[in-house]
């Protein structure tokens, strides 16, 4: 039956337009996903600082007498194959894993950001053989670049640090140069070369300032990045010794136990490298939609 003008008149108005409430769903889903991502974040801090001076235990020390406990109060992540207090050892595995992370992710920052800036700044032929170099080292799978820089030296926290920057920076550094190739396209860019400003002051003046925010993004993502690669270096016997509480040991000190039925100490190590990296991961995405805004109602249309 067709519709009458009356119909038409009095049919009830929507609240708005479809893309605004779509809107308001994508924003509510941000707000949430940044803050489960904080409170994971300040989860991971809190257990680092409050739980060693907390609970007065060892984390070294050995009971066979309680080995292999399951989770429960005297120990709520249980015990390993030795008897000793999962979840102490997985607080001081989440620390050197962070310091591991921190070193390398500001370490490979500061290589890719200067070999970076110099390629777009500079330009021509400098740019060029820089990028085919990049371009060479990116094509060798960054673990078995890890694997062949650690095994020349002895094991230790440095090393891996060192593996893990100098596997990171190329990244960075294709960032970086992209960043600096579209800031020279900037009309007070011209405006400083024409008044006589040298490539060495427009670089430092305006190019730098210009790529510190996507340099610094890059470097927050790269910190759990670092932590799982640290991770599997000690995993495969070449990271850290193996009496050092790393959470690659961790797990691969579990595999046996796994095998035998007990899976609090091949789980709860993992839990503590994927946390940190849901959150940080979390937190740097919403970072990026802050330093690169975009028109999300023109999208949704």
């Amino acid at each position: 039956m067709a519709e009458t003008t009356a119909d038409k008149t009095h049919r009830p108005e929507p609240d708005g337009p479809a893309w605004r409430s779509r809107g308001g769903d994508r924003r509510s889903t941000r707000t949430l996903r940044l803050r489960t991502s904080a409170l994971l974040l300040t989860a991971t801090v809190l257990a680092v600082l409050l739980v060693p001076p907390l609970v007065r235990l060892d984390q070294q020390t050995v009971d066979l007498a309680a080995k292999l406990q399951a989770p429960g109060w005297a120990h709520p992540f249980g015990t390993d194959d030795v008897g000793r207090d999962l979840l102490l050892r997985c607080v001081y595995g989440l620390r050197v894993s962070l310091l591991v992370g921190v070193a390398a992710a500001l370490t490979a920052t500061v290589v890719g950001t200067a070999v970076g800036a110099t390629a777009g700044a500079l330009g021509g032929w400098v740019d060029r053989g820089v990028m085919r170099v990049v371009d060479a080292l990116s094509s060798v799978p960054h673990l078995l670049m890890g694997i062949f820089i650690v095994a020349m030296f002895r094991p230790g926290v440095w090393p891996v640090v060192a593996s893990v920057a100098l596997t990171h920076w190329l990244s960075t550094a294709r960032i970086v140069r992209a960043e600096v190739l579209s800031l020279r396209a900037r009309p007070h860019i011209d405006a400083a070369v024409s008044g006589g400003a040298s490539r060495w002051r427009v670089t430092v003046r305006h190019l730098l300032p210009g790529v510190l925010p996507q340099a610094a993004l890059a470097a927050v993502l790269m910190v759990p990045h670092a932590m799982w690669h640290e991770s599997a270096l000690s995993f495969l016997g070449l990271g850290l010794p193996t009496h050092t509480a790393s959470l690659g040991n961790l797990i691969q000190e579990a595999r046996g136990s796994l095998l035998a039925g007990q899976w609090w100490p091949t789980l709860f190590p993992g839990l503590f490298i994927i946390v940190p990296t849901l959150a940080v991961a979390g937190l740097a995405g919403a970072w990026r939609e802050r330093i690169n805004p975009r028109r999300r109602s023109e999208l949704m249309l």
